[in-house]
């Protein structure tokens, strides 16, 4: 411990609150006024499988129907260049046609519409409550894992700092306005177990260091934890980062937002480990009698002479 040179962590912890009390506040508000900006998958529309002749890119596509004023469409392929999947805002069931023809007018070759398929928006409906309620239960059993594996008041800790990466990521989406889809949504339940395992990594070496070192507060005990895990952090988000990185610029369109949810959702779950989760502790006025193993009644008769 001596050859470490501890970072003092916890010197910003009155800035961090303050910042992480705005952004909260302030990623609430746009949901307020905003709202999200739901994908296909949660208002529905109608989905039509179009086939052609011959290998198209899905950006020419999505331009063209752009073009003529359809907005939020989602354009991929479907197993090969030649055959495309065009999600589309609308119930009108000669869609298929109008869109294969529309397409058709600028292109040399053949373009057929082969299934046409409506989604209504009871789906979406369903699917947004089921997924609010999957990350809620996930929440749920989180603060009891935590709280049965170290105490109460690290469970109270790691809450708010997922509630805080999930906050700020869909104010976030909300306040730029893009696309809340099915792999959104993913990648949020992503972004809680990554935040989850680091902040796990956090405190238990906070743990450890309450029951190894016997000089130092809190505040302490929390810097030297805080700068032992740091080298872990730094390469676990890099490297991360590195790989999302690559996707958000080189994957497409299709998993852009997704890859954005994941690139926020690791910056700031890094932040919230250090700055909430831990905070927590020093605002909860964690001690070393905290974390004491009991001793069994029956060890304690055995240790009287």
């Amino acid at each position: 411990m001596s050859d470490l040179k501890v970072i003092n962590f916890m010197r910003l912890r009155s800035l961090a609150s303050v910042l992480s009390l705005i952004l909260v506040v302030g990623s609430l508000a746009t949901l307020l006024t905003k709202g999200i900006n739901w994908g296909l998958d949660f208002t529905g529309g109608t989905l039509i499988e179009l086939v052609y002749d011959k290998p198209v890119k899905t950006a020419d596509i999505r331009e063209q129907l752009a073009a003529e004023g359809y907005d939020n469409v989602v354009v991929q392929e479907f197993g090969s260049a030649e055959d495309i999947l065009v999600r589309i805002p609308g119930d009108d069931p000669k869609l298929g046609a109008t869109v294969s023809k529309l397409l058709g007018q600028n292109y040399e070759g053949k373009v057929e519409a082969v299934r046409v398929e409506f989604v209504g928006p009871q789906v979406g409906d369903r699917l947004r409550d089921q997924g609010g309620l999957g990350m809620l239960f996930a929440m749920v059993l989180i603060t009891l894992y935590i709280a049965f594996r170290f105490q109460f008041k690290f469970s109270v800790g790691a809450i708010l700092s997922l509630a805080h990466d999930v906050i700020f990521t869909l104010g976030l989406f909300s306040f730029l306005q893009l696309q809340f889809d099915l792999t959104v949504l993913a990648a949020l339940l992503a972004v809680i177990g990554y935040s989850l395992n680091d902040t796990i990594i956090v405190y238990d070496r906070i743990r450890e260091n309450f029951r190894k070192l016997r000089k130092g507060d809190a505040i302490e005990v929390i810097n030297v934890s805080l700068t032992q895990t740091l080298g872990r952090t730094l390469a676990t988000s890099g490297t991360t980062l590195m790989v999302l990185l690559s996707l958000f610029l080189f994957g497409g369109e299709m998993i852009h937002n997704f890859a954005m949810a994941l690139i926020v959702g690791v910056g700031i779950g890094t932040y919230s480990s250090i700055y909430i989760a831990s905070n927590m502790l020093v605002y909860m006025k964690i001690s070393r009698e905290d974390l004491i193993v009991p001793v069994k009644e029956n060890e304690e008769l055995d240790q009287i002479p």
